[in-house]
């Protein structure tokens, strides 16, 4: 017997919404969670702390980009 597995933090859907929504929302999710690199002090310690805006642990810069991305390179 096969048993299916859930796409990671998208598994708190359960059987609701389809397979093709979640598996997009679990892709973002995942893209949004990353840690980015600053474009300040190059260190990798960027976290979203809101949609669009994101702030580095290291040097403290608060800035804007895309929603689930940085999108500075």
């Amino acid at each position: 017997m096969a048993v299916n597995k859930k796409a990671g933090s998208t598994k708190r859907y359960g059987a609701r919404y389809g397979k093709r929504l979640k598996v997009k929302a679990g892709l973002i999710e995942n893209q949004y969670k990353q840690r980015q690199k600053c474009p300040y002090c190059r260190k990798v310690g960027v976290k979203r702390v809101a949609i669009g805006i994101w702030g580095c642990g290291k040097c403290g810069a608060k800035f804007t980009g895309k929603a689930y991305s940085m999108g500075v390179k």
